[in-house]
């Protein structure tokens, strides 16, 4: 004879206990996931807007492509010394370490390929995982990033910036 508690319709006992468990490890490896699941939502950001570099630029440093080579940047006067500022739709940054002294780096960050954001305190900043590049030469000052970023050419005409 059956016990009329068990003639009920629905999951086993076995079948809660196993979809439970499955839920709880799917929640700890998304946990343990969260730095990858941030950089998936800023890639998609920088798709959104147009700013996602290319894997070459990102893994190699500089790449073939060079986006925005020839064109005109702006005006000298808008970059200020000691620091710098990111062309977003270029995919590089121009600093000014010193008075007259300009260079141009790739803006595409050789961590994870987000593109930097700021330049501050001498330093090229990341926004996804915070790696900090040098305004002089593009070297690593801090954070998960290990290679520089790609040196790019850029020229000064009269008061005109211009990438090569």
């Amino acid at each position: 004879m059956t016990h009329p508690a068990s003639a009920q319709a629905g999951p086993a006992r076995r079948t809660v206990v196993a979809t439970a468990g499955v839920c709880g490890l799917a929640a700890l490896l998304a946990a343990c996931g969260g730095s990858d699941g941030e950089q998936e939502n800023a890639k998609k950001e920088n798709v959104k807007e147009g700013k996602e570099g290319n894997a070459k630029e990102s893994e190699s440093g500089g790449g073939a492509e060079r986006p925005g080579a020839g064109a005109a940047l702006g005006k000298a006067a808008d970059i200020p010394e000691g620091g710098g500022k990111v062309f977003p739709d270029r995919k590089v940054v121009v600093t000014q370490p010193s008075k007259g002294e300009f260079k141009a780096f790739s803006a595409v960050c050789t961590h994870q390929g987000c593109l930097v954001k700021e330049v501050a305190n001498g330093t090229i900043n990341c926004p996804c995982h915070e790696s900090r590049f040098s305004v002089t030469d593009g070297s690593v000052r801090g954070g998960p990033a290990r290679q520089p970023l790609a040196a790019r050419r850029v020229s000064v005409d009269g008061d005109s910036l211009t990438l090569g």
